[in-house]
C-alpha cells in the first residue's frame, strides 16, 4: 500500500488490492429546500410525496444510504424528481446536504465525514477521488477550450505542471473513449451529443480517480450513440477498474451496467439489491411497475 500527502490533516491512501470495506459509504444523507419544520423534521412524518404538508419544505433526499465497493457499478434508477441527480451533487460537494455523511476508506481510512471538511479540502478531494460526468455536458466542459485543454484543466487543479505529461495524458483519454485525436483542439461546442459525452468521461478520468459519478449520461442521445456511451463505461470499469454509481430512470441502461441497483422514490430508497434480483423479483410496486415497462 502507498500514500502520498493530502491537504490539510486528512490523508489519502490508494490501495492496490481489492477491499472488503466499501470504497464509498453514504449514510443517512437528507437534503432539502426550505425552512423545515418541527413536524418534517421527524423522519416518520408523512409527506405529500416528498413535500411537507405543513411549511412546504422540499426534501429532496430522506435518509439515503449507499454503499459502493473498489470495482463495482452501483445504479441508482427513479422517475424526475426522485433525488438521484441530488444525491450525486451532494456526494460530490456541488449542493450542501443538510444531514448524513459521505465517507471512504481512502481518506482517513473511513474515519472522515467529507461533507465536514474545509473548502479546500473538498477540491482536493474532487480533483483526486471524484470523476462526475453530467447529464448536460455544459455543466461539465467549457465549452470554448479545446477537448485537450478540458483535460489538461482537470489536471491542472490537482496540482499537475508538466505540460508534456498532460498532453500525453490528455492524448491517450482521447484515444481511450473513442475521440479521433486530429479533433484534439477542437472545442466540445463543435462535437455531437455523444462526443461531448465522452470528452466529459475523459476529463472525469484524467486524475485517475477511483470512484465515477455518472449522472443520466445517456439522456438525450440516438440509441446507437447510447450503445457506444454504455459500451465505453463497461471497458473502462473492466480496464480500469473504476468503481462508478450511475443514474438513470432508464432501468434498461441500469440493467446493462450495474451490478447492484437501489430504486429511489420521492428522496427515498425504496428498494435495493442484485440487479438481476431486482428484475427478476422486485417488491415494491413501483419497482414492479418499472420493471414491467421494460418487458
Amino acid at each position: 500500500m502507498s500514500e502520498q500527502p493530502f491537504t490539510g490533516t486528512l490523508r489519502l491512501v490508494f490501495a492496490n488490492a481489492m477491499s472488503e470495506q466499501p470504497v464509498l459509504t453514504v449514510s443517512r444523507l437528507s437534503s432539502s429546500f426550505g425552512s423545515t419544520c418541527d413536524y418534517c423534521k421527524n423522519s416518520k412524518a408523512q409527506l405529500d410525496r416528498n413535500v411537507c404538508p405543513v411549511c412546504g419544505t422540499i426534501h429532496a433526499l430522506r435518509e439515503v444510504s449507499i454503499e459502493v465497493f473498489s470495482g463495482e457499478i452501483l445504479g441508482i434508477v427513479g422517475e424526475s424528481g426522485s433525488g438521484k441527480s441530488t444525491l450525486m451533487r451532494c456526494i460530490c460537494f456541488d449542493q450542501r446536504a443538510s444531514a448524513g455523511s459521505v465517507t471512504t476508506e481512502l481518506v482517513d481510512q473511513g474515519k472522515t465525514n467529507l461533507l465536514e471538511c474545509s473548502a479546500q479540502q473538498k477540491r482536493a478531494i474532487r480533483n483526486t477521488l471524484f470523476g462526475m460526468v453530467y447529464q448536460n455536458p455544459w455543466l461539465g466542459l467549457r465549452m470554448d477550450f479545446s477537448a485537450i485543454s478540458n483535460i489538461a484543466e482537470q489536471m491542472i487543479a490537482s496540482g499537475n505542471r508538466n505540460v508534456k505529461e498532460m498532453r500525453e495524458r490528455s492524448l491517450y483519454l482521447l484515444d481511450k473513449v473513442n475521440i479521433p485525436l486530429r479533433r484534439a483542439g477542437d472545442a466540445p461546442r463543435e462535437f455531437s451529443g455523444g462526443m461531448q459525452q465522452r470528452v466529459q468521461i475523459a476529463k472525469a478520468l484524467s486524475n485517475n480517480p477511483p470512484i465515477l459519478l455518472l449522472d443520466e449520461v445517456t439522456t438525450g442521445l440516438d440509441l446507437s450513440v447510447q450503445a457506444t456511451v454504455l459500451d465505453l463505461i463497461l471497458s473502462l470499469r473492466r480496464d480500469l477498474n473504476v468503481s462508478m454509481i450511475v443514474v438513470s430512470h432508464d432501468l434498461a441502461v441500469i440493467r446493462m451496467l450495474a451490478d447492484r441497483t437501489s430504486v429511489m422514490l420521492d428522496g427515498k430508497i425504496i428498494e435495493h439489491g442484485l440487479t438481476d434480483q431486482i428484475m427478476e423479483d422486485p417488491q415494491h410496486p413501483y419497482t414492479q411497475q418499472l420493471v414491467h415497462s421494460l418487458l
